[in-house]
């Protein structure tokens, strides 16, 4: 029996891997909860899971939380805030911590679970691309294991042969390149000039996946392909010209490995998170993840091209951040959030989301982030330098 603590439950990913604990009440237990907004839902996880400690997000939903835990019979510790998070992503008792908490606010718990030494089940993508190499630094240090939970990453970590610790190490082992693939959203194929007027909810609509709002507009971007990229980098020691994407609409390759003979790896399966959750939760082991396997019968096509960086300027964005370094991607991903808060507020058209991160960017100054303490306070920097930028749209 494995204690596992989910950072974000009430969210997709969170949600789905209580799911796949559900499947196997005799592997594993849920020991810890945290919530940003959902009450009523992580009550109603709580009632089915009985946690030992739930995080909320303030002394306000705190009496909320307790109040209507007590009602519904429940008996569990309450803790608040970012110390919270901390607290249960690093409790001995925790074995492995799922870190689905969108955005950078899943960059503290995150770090301090790497710092413990646990089992890192990633989903929180930023915690690399604000800090990749601390980050990393951070998970040698300690002899934490960090498992891939993003669908592409982890269907690349299936197809190589083993972890990749260095460039030189991939050469060594054949492998030429990876090959990040992305359904290119819900406007991939809608005429440019109509990108200026598409609502919240067009960008919302993902055609292959059930995502949050957030991620769901990043996807419409190509955003998140962007910041997978660069966690790509980080993850698996790769320089920039050694990773490709490939707009791949049917989701059902999530990923591939190229080698230097000519060989190609890729993992296939539905478009559904329980899959790469699953395999993270029991890896090196298999077990079932509560979803049926891909029926090729009933495939009509797959198909592949190429990103077009006119459509996608956050993708182009994202990559060139890789070569400026770590500043830059920092500061990319904290406008990034104000930029789609603003997008899915109404206060600014789709298209802005990508003029205002390239503004950031070029505003920002350059400078070297050596601590966990200087990557924050450049996204609050560059949070601040966003929020003007959008007073000057608006």
């Amino acid at each position: 029996m494995q204690n596992i603590c989910v950072l974000g439950s009430t969210g997709s990913i969170g949600i789905s891997t209580l799911d796949v604990v559900k499947h196997h009440p005799d592997k594993y237990r849920v020991f810890a909860l945290s919530c940003f907004s959902q009450i009523d839902m992580v009550v109603e996880q709580a009632k089915a899971v009985h946690p030992q400690y739930i995080v909320c997000a303030d002394e306000a939903q705190y009496q909320t939380l307790k109040s209507k835990l007590n009602d519904a019979g429940v008996v569990t510790e309450i803790l608040v805030g970012e110390e919270g998070l901390i607290t249960i992503a690093t409790l001995p008792e925790v074995d492995m911590v799922m870190a689905a908490i969108v955005g950078a606010a899943g960059l503290a718990p995150t770090y301090a679970a790497a710092k413990a030494g646990k089992r890192i089940l990633l989903a929180n993508k930023e915690s690399l691309v604000m800090s990749g190499s601390l980050f990393m630094q951070s998970v040698k240090e300690n002899n934490a294991l960090l498992l891939p939970v993003d669908s592409e990453h982890n269907a690349i970590f299936q197809c190589l042969p083993q972890a990749i610790h260095s460039n030189e190490q991939a050469t060594q082992l054949g492998i030429k390149k990876l090959l990040l693939t992305g359904s290119g959203g819900p406007f991939l194929n809608t005429p440019l000039a109509e990108l200026e007027t598409v609502t919240p909810e067009q960008a919302c609509n993902h055609p292959n996946w059930d995502m949050g709002r957030k991620i769901s507009v990043d996807s419409a971007t190509m955003m998140n392909k962007g910041l997978e990229f660069i966690e790509a980098h980080w993850l698996f020691h790769m320089p920039k010209d050694m990773i490709q994407i490939v707009v791949h609409p049917q989701s059902v390759i999530h990923s591939m490995v190229q080698y230097q003979d000519g060989s190609v790896l890729a993992q296939m399966g539905r478009s559904d998170m329980r899959i790469p959750i699953a395999h993270v939760m029991a890896y090196p082991e298999r077990i079932d993840s509560g979803v049926e396997a891909l029926d090729f019968m009933q495939l009509n096509e797959l198909t592949f091209c190429p990103p077009d960086f006119q459509r996608f300027p956050n993708l182009e964005l994202a990559i060139n951040a890789v070569d400026a370094g770590q500043w830059a991607s920092t500061a990319l991903n904290a406008a990034n959030e104000i930029s789609v808060a603003a997008f899915l507020n109404r206060q600014i058209r789709f298209t802005d989301i990508a003029r205002i991160n390239a503004k950031v960017v070029e505003r920002i100054n350059a400078c070297d982030l050596n601590s966990i303490e200087s990557v924050i306070t450049h996204d609050i920097e560059s949070r601040h330098i966003a929020n003007q930028i959008l007073r000057e749209l608006t």
